[in-house]
């Protein structure tokens, strides 16, 4: 099984969302620390937008932030956002299938309940869970000016607020 190149950008886009909460980030911000087109980029905020994972603004002040908070973003149902209009093998899609097998065959149940599988194991995990104290992360893709958040390994706890 392979995740397509837009389900792939979509977490890390989220993930670059959630490390720099609080804060509105640029599409370059994102293709440049995340190795990615600009131009792809954009189609997959268009539907992570579309899909209410991500909140945009246009204009010079504008950029993109976490429409919820991140432990309401569950990695299954990003995924199915991007992966489920790819059916995942011919016989999934009887319209454009000619496999001269399905009326007999098997293969594609257990194909379905494989991948009912994978996204039972995903739906649990939340964006939360990918980055909540995840210092490697945090370290590739937090900006400047971004307050960062405790408990780091060697990182200092911030200063209260006066």
């Amino acid at each position: 099984m392979r995740l397509t190149t837009r389900s792939n950008l979509a977490i890390r886009t989220l993930m670059f969302c959630a490390v720099n909460d609080g804060r509105i980030v640029r599409k370059h911000e994102i293709a440049d620390l995340c190795n990615a087109s600009e131009n792809h980029l954009a189609q997959v905020i268009n539907t992570l937008a579309q899909k209410g994972f991500l909140d945009t603004q246009r204009g010079r002040c504008g950029g993109l932030r976490l429409a919820r908070p991140m432990h309401r973003i569950s990695v299954g149902a990003v995924l199915r956002a991007f992966e489920a209009g790819v059916p995942f093998a011919e016989c999934f899609d009887p319209e454009t299938s000619t496999c001269p097998l399905s009326a007999a065959c098997r293969f594609r149940h257990a194909l379905q309940t494989a991948l009912d599988a994978f996204y039972a194991a995903l739906d649990p995990v939340t964006l939360a869970d990918l980055v909540t104290d995840n210092c490697a992360l945090e370290a590739l893709l937090r900006l400047p000016g971004t307050a960062t958040v405790p408990p780091c390994p060697g990182r200092p706890m911030p200063e209260p607020a006066p």
